[in-house]
Formats: structure tokens, sequence, C-alpha cells
């Protein structure tokens, strides 16, 4: 059960980070994804938020929950792309929240 947990959340961490990615990306391309800058950038921030929940989740459940989580990785080269994706995921959340908050302000001025 384990195991599979772990699988799962490789692909979920894929998952919210192409999803980050893919917005970043639609508003750079398009300029706006509703027509206002003020709900382009909720959106971001939540969506942001979202995204870096996951890597922080996982953060919390390797230094508190798990104290066995060590022995889950099959090499110190998994647990260091994991750590790796982790932080990648992390990266693409704030970017997201960036790029939201700097839309809100935006529509602020």
């Amino acid at each position: 059960m384990d195991e599979r947990w772990g699988r799962l959340n490789f692909k979920m961490l894929w998952a919210v980070a192409l999803l980050g990615m893919a917005y970043s990306s639609l508003l750079y391309l398009q300029g706006t994804l509703t027509g206002t800058d003020k709900w382009d950038g909720i959106i971001g921030v939540v969506l942001g938020l979202y995204i870096c929940s996951h890597p922080a989740a996982n953060m919390v459940d390797l230094l508190f929950f798990r104290r066995g989580a060590r022995r889950r990785f099959s090499s110190k080269r998994s647990a260091v792309s994991w750590l790796a994706l982790n932080v990648l995921v992390l990266l693409v959340g704030w970017f997201a929240i960036f790029l939201g908050a700097t839309r809100m302000v935006i529509t602020a001025d």
C-alpha cells in the first residue's frame, strides 16, 4: 500500500506542475483567461496555493508522520528525484501565485 501511494504521489505532483505551467503559458500567450485581470489574479493565487499545498503536505508527512519514510525509497537516487520534483512543483506554485498577485495589483492601480 505504501509503495502504491508513492507512485500516485509522483503522478499527482507531475499533474499539478503541468496544471501550473499550463496556467502560466496560457496567461502569457493569450494575455488574459477570463477577460479581467482581477479574476485572472484570483485564479492564479488560488491555483498556486493549491499547487504549493502538495509539496508542503509531503514535507510535513515526511518530517512528522512517517518516521520510517526513508525506507520507502529504493535508492538514494529515487529520494533525491522525489525531493527535486517537490521543489520543482513548489516553484511552479510560487510562480503561479506571483503571476496572480501581479495581475491583482495591476487592477488596483
